[in-house]
């Protein structure tokens, strides 16, 4: 019996700007489901689903290359406006033009293991292992979080800290991104007051969250 489209396994896809997705459906005013059925209908992809259109949108799944191109001209921009910046530990290898052995061999793992953290998107090498991963990819402090897979927690820290008690997050924080302190705190506390500015309707911003943590950090006055 043939599997459903939607149950094949398909290659990783893109680099994908989710926020970005959703920016530019909602200025269209089009709902998941409008976008679904232009993709089906005018795409021949029979399993979009508005589900699966929020998925994509929320970070929970990403497009393959095909389906970046389709939701692209469902959304009237370019392939390139759905762009993301390089994420996974596979991205970023790409985008450096490089193959597994070579991270494999740079970084002292056996390749089969390496392909095996990149597959799962569990970064387990030592710290020297991963100063050298951050060195041959050209890691942001950023960047190097989310290789790790320290972006969901970071997230849901900072998730807390604007609604909640950022005080109360700074050590924690502080586990997490190897920051100066002042430079930690102003960035809490300048979050937390931007997202209560808001009066509760902050939905998009807490979904960047991560993003204008960096900003905020990046923008800093204070030596790192």
């Amino acid at each position: 019996m043939r599997k459903p489209l939607s149950a094949r396994p398909v290659p990783p896809g893109p680099p994908f700007d989710a926020p970005a997705a959703r920016r530019l459906r909602a200025a269209l005013g089009m709902g998941p489901e409008h976008v679904a059925y232009g993709m089906r209908a005018s795409f021949g992809l029979p399993y979009v689903t508005p589900d699966l259109v929020m998925a994509w949108e929320r970070g929970l799944a990403s497009p393959s290359g095909s389906e970046v191109t389709a939701l692209a001209a469902v959304l009237w921009c370019s392939p390139g406006e759905l762009a993301g910046r390089p994420r996974t530990l596979r991205e970023h290898r790409i985008a450096r033009g490089l193959a597994p052995e070579d991270v494999a061999g740079t970084v002292g793992l056996e390749l089969l293991a390496y392909l095996h953290m990149e597959e799962h998107d569990a970064w387990r090498g030592t710290d020297r292992q991963s100063a050298a991963l951050a060195g041959l990819l050209e890691l942001s402090l950023a960047d190097f979080i989310g290789v790790t897979g320290r972006a969901g927690k970071l997230a849901d820290l900072l998730h807390r800290a604007v609604t909640m008690r950022w005080q109360a997050c700074v050590r924690p924080v502080s586990r997490i991104v190897p920051l100066d302190r002042r430079v930690l705190t102003a960035a809490l506390h300048g979050l937390h007051q931007e997202y209560q500015r808001q009066g509760g309707d902050g939905r998009d911003f807490l979904d960047r969250i991560v993003e204008h943590f960096w900003s905020r950090v990046e923008d800093s006055p204070q030596d790192l």
